[in-house]
């Protein structure tokens, strides 16, 4: 397996292909009425692997210089980038070296999402309403609680991979 280049960093189209098979781009939403729109969002960007490929995580951490590793139950550690400014760094990596899968789809929409985000659009009830229709487009959906919270929301279009 190639995993590094000349460099003894980790090979930017290993990085893309290991997150087309392993990774995800997650949007995630909790009720919290202190907040003007009502809700919490928090974006993630993560790779979940084996125990034993421990040490691959702490290349990606190092390849991208953010983010955290985390343990996910007994034989799991995650490498989780939830920073908007950080999602900033994550997003030049794939926008130059893209994703092939339908994985490719959730980036695209999981970037509007953190656009809208930096761009402060989700304190108004239009922006929230878009990220949520965003999120419902997405390969998870959403969950039965945002289903009952928002039953009018219908999910934007799927952008359509078609060079995989």
């Amino acid at each position: 397996m190639m995993i590094q280049n000349n460099n003894n960093k980790l090979n930017s189209y290993f990085l893309t292909g290991l997150v087309d098979a392993e990774g995800s781009f997650g949007i995630y939403l909790t009720k919290y009425n202190k907040l003007k729109a009502g809700y919490s969002i928090q974006p993630n960007f993560q790779i979940t692997l084996h125990k034993n490929d421990y040490a691959l995580l702490e290349m990606i951490k190092l390849y991208f210089n953010v983010g955290s590793i985390y343990k996910d139950g007994e034989n799991l550690y995650k490498y989780s980038v939830r920073s908007l400014k950080d999602l900033e760094i994550i997003f030049k990596h794939f926008d130059k070296y893209p994703l092939h899968t339908q994985k490719r789809a959730d980036y695209e929409l999981f970037k509007q999402v953190v656009l809208m985000l930096l761009n402060k659009k989700h304190f108004t009830e239009e922006g929230l309403l878009k990220i949520i229709a965003i999120k419902a487009a997405m390969n998870k959906g959403l969950s039965e609680y945002l289903k009952t919270a928002f039953p009018d929301v219908v999910p934007v279009p799927r952008p359509v991979v078609i060079d995989q």
